[in-house]
């Protein structure tokens, strides 16, 4: 299941873009599914038909990153981001468009910086991208207006169990989705890949409304805070300490029977896990949750340190328990609770 994560985190899918993820899930799934398809959003549909519940496990395609909008006189190329602090970018590398064309994320040098920009926030306006190009002509030859740009980062496993990699939020929920699919669950199974969550959860708008599922089980990357110069209420998350369980974030507030229940799931299995204790951001749980009347859903994230950002870090180990949560909580049909205790 390592491999495969370093795979897909070396995949390039940023928001609107996520092709070439969307291939790779696919080619893998087909052998492990009854029908598979994609919607015109870009949302890839796994299908192991079975009676019972309908259940939808999802995870989300993209991965922050930018896009060219300009390209100046002297060949630097301007650039739009979301959900990237431009604090994090300079000097970083990336890749341009669908050749890959590499280049370098530069500002003003700090020996000419004036006291105020040394001691100021660079904003992304202030940022530029260089591919070597010598003017603009020179850089058309390479790149266009809309192409996406995408961190140049490599999958490492280093430390104490732990690994580095850009986009593990979310190709984390993706691999994980992707190694359920191997096992014949009884229920109705769909295993849903979304696109543009990082916009704005677009793709779990449609995609709820095409499964139509009683119960949808989030699986994400999500913040560790866990750093130097930050206390114990600050953390969120913590790397190391097991799978994160959210009571509630930015776009949901979960149901506390299906708390209960994932929460009874972990310790009977021996899992270990911890709860999201942030209340900012959010998943596709908080599209999918409003759909159709009301969908009752769960989350189980991976807590990631320097999320959004050219290389995050985490837990091999809570990489694992999230997918042994996964897996148990649809093996113990553990989600027949959670519906009859919300009819009660």
């Amino acid at each position: 299941m390592l491999g495969r994560l370093k795979e897909l985190t070396e995949l390039n899918g940023v928001s609107g873009n996520e092709g070439a993820v969307r291939k790779y899930i696919k080619e893998y799934a087909a052998a492990y599914s009854d029908e598979i398809w994609n919607d015109s959003m870009g949302n890839l549909f796994v299908h192991k038909k079975g009676d019972g519940r309908r259940i939808m496990v999802c995870a989300h395609m993209d991965e922050v990153g930018m896009m060219v909008r300009g390209i100046r006189d002297d060949g630097l190329l301007a650039y739009s981001a979301a959900g990237i602090d431009p604090r994090v970018l300079c000097g970083r590398r990336v890749v341009v468009g669908a050749e890959r064309v590499p280049g370098v994320i530069g500002t003003k040098a700090i020996h000419l910086q004036s006291k105020s920009e040394f001691t100021a926030a660079y904003k992304h306006k202030q940022l530029y991208i260089d591919i070597g190009a010598k003017d603009k002509a020179d850089a058309e030859r390479s790149v266009k207006l809309g192409d996406y740009v995408a961190f140049a980062t490599e999958f490492e496993e280093f430390g104490e169990g732990l690994m580095k990699a850009k986009a593990l939020d979310d190709r984390v929920g993706c691999c994980i989705a992707m190694e359920l699919l191997k096992h014949d669950y009884e229920c109705d199974f769909y295993a849903v890949f979304t696109v543009q969550e990082e916009l704005g959860l677009r793709g779990a708008r449609s995609a709820a409304y095409a499964v139509k599922p009683e119960l949808a089980l989030i699986l994400e990357g999500t913040t560790a805070n866990d750093t130097a110069k930050t206390e114990g209420h600050q953390w969120v998350t913590r790397v190391g300490k097991g799978a994160a369980l959210s009571f509630m974030d930015g776009g949901t507030i979960t149901r506390p029977q299906m708390l209960d229940e994932l929460k009874r799931c972990a310790d009977d299995n021996g899992i270990k896990w911890q709860l999201r204790q942030g209340n900012r951001g959010g998943t596709d749980a908080g599209a999918i949750h409003k759909a159709i009347g009301g969908i009752v859903t769960g989350g189980i994230s991976l807590p990631c340190r320097y999320i959004h950002s050219p290389a995050s870090v985490a837990s091999i180990d809570d990489f694992e328990c999230c997918y042994k949560l996964a897996d148990r909580f649809l093996a113990e049909k553990r989600y027949e609770k959670v519906l009859t205790a919300l009819k009660g």
